[in-house]
């Protein structure tokens, strides 16, 4: 249930396997003669903002700064992912400039992107232009020692198993192989990379902050689309779960552990409950992605944005301080007028780099039609055969709405992210042929 109804996030401290939990994070726990007892060490504190604006922006930019440099701390070579996006481009300057300070090489940096994907590439209000421009100007600026990774389509699809295996779960589908297959070849040249992850989630950048459907909507942003996921699976075991039931209760738990300040605005009050969705669910989600997909390779991956000083003093600030100029992350854009260039500020956000390549859709599937079609998978007992079908068959049109919900419906113009998702779906469950694996992914989860 929790990937059907909550995916691509999971609810903490669950797992897909039976009597077997997570423990939390900003927890521990302590096993002895009398139990097991887990014990939460931090949560974000709630307390009225009173510092100006100006002191805000120094206080931000101090603590950001500082989380570059210790994450820079390291015996073994360090390297930096860029994308040309805002986030990876803060880590970038401040990283180089660490590099040139205190006499190190120069700062490694690394890309990744997809053969032919200049030939295939189609602006869009999005993204009207390519990573690679905003990349070069980074480069050019800081001088930096940078390689672009470029990732050819059969390999992508060839590592969605890979990644399945590296996650142990469902996952991302190409957006988790991409990313296996970046940093295996980052790997090489480097033991440690700094990435830009986290800063959407600690200075609200989502499309979901802004957008009134999503306020709105009483569930979590990322999965609306909840008749279309329920659609997906078999009538019996539609029949078996509750999935909105399941997803409210979640969902209603999670906010009551928000606290509301006398001093919050109307639109700060909001803000904060959306923001613990995402920071104690999405978030924890790209962090294992991140987590699972680099060590799988021996590389570590290390997020300055994640400093918890930085994010607790980022949960406190108002809103209205943090979309400055009414820009999404306009305090963070504020901040580094000075440190980048012009063209990077004022970027609109980019998704994660994807292929663009129509080569891609077709092996999926294939890959899909092949698993489809051997009788003995599990599979059939549990999906909608005919819906997945018709998916293949409409190249998958007939799912309006692609798997990471609000997220990717505001920032692709295809579907084809929802085929990848069901991939890995089905990649794991022909792998497993495990009738106690899969009964317990959907009957372990109510109210554990």
């Amino acid at each position: 249930m929790n990937y059907f109804g909550i995916g691509p996030a999971h609810t903490p401290g669950t797992t897909v396997f039976k009597d077997i939990y997570e423990l939390k994070p900003a927890h521990f726990a302590i096993f002895n003669k009398y139990g097991l007892f887990t014990h939460g060490y931090w949560k974000f504190v709630n307390k009225p903002h009173l510092d100006s604006f100006n002191e805000t922006c120094m206080k931000v930019k101090f603590l950001l700064e500082d989380s570059i440099k210790n994450n820079l701390v390291s015996e073994v070579p360090f390297c930096s992912f860029l994308s040309g996006g805002l986030d990876s481009s803060i880590i970038t300057a401040y990283a180089s400039k660490y590099c040139n300070d205190n006499g190190l090489p120069t700062l490694k940096t690394f890309s990744v992107d997809y053969l032919d994907n200049d030939k295939n590439f189609v602006k869009s209000d999005f993204q009207p232009n390519s990573d690679n421009y905003y990349i070069n100007l980074m480069v050019e600026k800081y001088k930096t020692n940078h390689t672009n990774i470029i990732l050819d389509t059969p390999d992508l699809a060839n590592y969605l198993e890979d990644s399945m295996i590296a996650r142990d779960v469902p996952g991302m589908a190409d957006v988790d192989s991409s990313l296996l297959l970046f940093c295996k070849n980052v790997k090489p040249y480097a033991t440690v990379a700094l990435s830009g992850e986290c800063a959407d989630e600690i200075f609200g950048g989502y499309p979901w902050f802004f957008r009134d459907d999503a306020l709105n909507s009483n569930t979590f942003p990322w999965s609306i689309a909840l008749s279309e996921r329920q659609h997906l699976l078999h009538t019996d075991i539609s029949k078996k779960i509750n999935l909105k039931e399941y997803i409210d209760f979640r969902y209603n738990e999670s906010l009551a552990n928000v606290e509301i300040l006398d001093t919050d605005s109307k639109e700060t009050a909001e803000k904060r409950k959306i923001s613990y969705l995402t920071l104690n669910w999405f978030m924890q989600t790209l962090l294992d992605r991140s987590d699972r997909c680099s060590m799988y390779n021996g590389l570590e991956i290390r997020v300055p944005f994640c400093d918890y000083r930085l994010a607790q003093y980022l949960w406190n600030i108002p809103w209205e301080m943090k979309t400055y100029k009414g820009r999404e992350k306009g305090l963070l854009r504020h901040i580094m007028k000075d440190i980048l260039p012009s063209e990077i500020i004022d970027r609109k956000k980019s998704p994660y780099p994807k292929t663009h390549n129509p080569t891609y859709l077709n092996a999926v599937k294939n890959m899909l039609t092949n698993i489809m079609n051997n009788s003995s998978s599990p599979i059939h007992n549990i999906l909608n055969r005919n819906y997945i079908l018709e998916i293949l068959e409409s190249d998958g049109s007939a799912f309006t709405r692609p798997w990471f919900g609000q997220l990717m419906m505001w920032m692709s113009n295809n579907n084809t992210n929802f085929l990848m998702f069901v991939l890995v779906f089905f990649i794991l469950f022909f792998i497993m042929k495990n009738t106690f694996f899969i009964k317990c992914i959907f009957n372990i989860y109510f109210f554990i």
